[in-house]
């Protein structure tokens, strides 16, 4: 396996990404989105979610394919930037038919970024049109770190942020993940210079910071972002692709086995306080010829995958006017 071309989920053919974020907010939202509907599933393992219409995509549930799938910060409130990007697939045409009517499919899921320092006085609520923009802005390539749904983002000792990676497995399957990196826990290790995904990295791309040298166990440092804020804020949101030929129950399957990349990446993970999601979707351009073998393969890639995309997440932050939070580039002085 090796990452592809651009080390994003847009590596998956057929997929884009678009990010919007308000720098005054510290808030954002990115929308993933394919030339057609997407087969998708969920995994929910967090004790906090925020979501919307992720009920459709139980595998004995009717609905065939979302038309988009959205992260956001914004807690509940950020929900509504689903809305913006359904009303706008709306106007393009696109939605799932029934009869003469046209329904956009359009799952949800929210990171609570409300006490970061931004400004939330708002008088009308800015989601929806986060949400329009973004998927105006859906493209193959797209930047890390402060952006979109990660704008805002913090982890227990530093800033969050968005991350991406991918991997192509022998045979051409190709699996990404994108991920908004804003848990309870610690990205970093208890010395606060090394990944805890470090063991998974490829070419340096979060920084090539090496394992953490300390040996056996190690107490985390107390939370900076508790003293900061508030233990109760909350969630790590993301989205696995492949471009394998997948069904729903499959899907789900995928994004299961995808939850082991947060709990690699980040300790402790799928805390009470916690959101933590994984939708999985897939564009079904390449047909399974060992369904067993292959879609073990794609369930351990999606995992590497999303422990990689969490770090880089981290490791792509860039600081901001009022941040509560250091950057760990910040912090080790590059």
């Amino acid at each position: 396996m090796r990452p592809g071309p651009l080390n994003l989920i847009t590596d998956v053919p057929g997929l884009k990404v678009g990010n919007a974020e308000d720098s005054l907010l510290k808030s954002g939202v990115s929308v993933v989105t394919a030339e057609a509907p997407m087969v998708a599933s969920v995994s929910v393992m967090g004790g906090a979610p925020g979501t919307r219409e992720t009920d459709l995509l139980a595998p004995d549930k009717t609905a065939p394919g979302v038309d988009a799938l959205v992260l956001a910060g914004g807690s509940a409130f950020g929900l509504a930037a689903a809305q913006g990007v359904m009303d706008a697939l709306y106007e393009e045409g696109r939605g799932f038919a029934v009869f003469s009517a046209r329904v956009p499919i359009v799952p949800a899921a929210i990171l609570f970024d409300l006490l970061n320092g931004g400004e939330k006085r708002w008088g009308v609520n800015p989601y929806p049109a986060l949400g329009r923009q973004a998927l105006a802005n859906a493209s193959t390539c797209f930047r890390l770190g402060s952006r979109g749904a990660g704008c805002g983002a913090q982890t227990a000792q530093h800033k969050g942020g968005l991350g991406s990676a991918s991997l192509v497995l022998e045979g051409g399957i190709t699996v990404g993940a994108l991920v908004a990196v804003n848990p309870m826990g610690s990205v970093t290790t208890p010395s606060g210079r090394h990944f805890w995904a470090a063991p998974f990295e490829f070419d340096a791309e979060f920084g090539g910071l090496g394992g953490e040298p300390m040996t056996g166990f190690h107490d985390m440092p107390e939370s900076r972002k508790a003293g900061a804020m508030a233990a109760l804020g909350n969630t790590t949101i993301a989205v696995v692709a492949t471009d394998a030929q997948i069904d729903k129950a499959q899907a789900h399957r995928m994004a299961v086995a995808a939850q082991d990349g947060i709990g690699r990446a980040i300790l402790p993970a799928h805390s009470p306080m916690d959101g933590d999601l994984v939708f999985a979707c897939a564009t079904g351009r390449q047909a399974l010829r060992a369904p067993a073998q292959q879609l073990a393969q794609i369930g351990h890639a999606a995992s590497l995958c999303l422990s990689r995309a969490i770090a880089r997440a981290v490791w792509e932050a860039t600081p901001a006017l009022g941040d509560t939070l250091p950057t760990l580039r910040e912090e080790l002085g590059l």
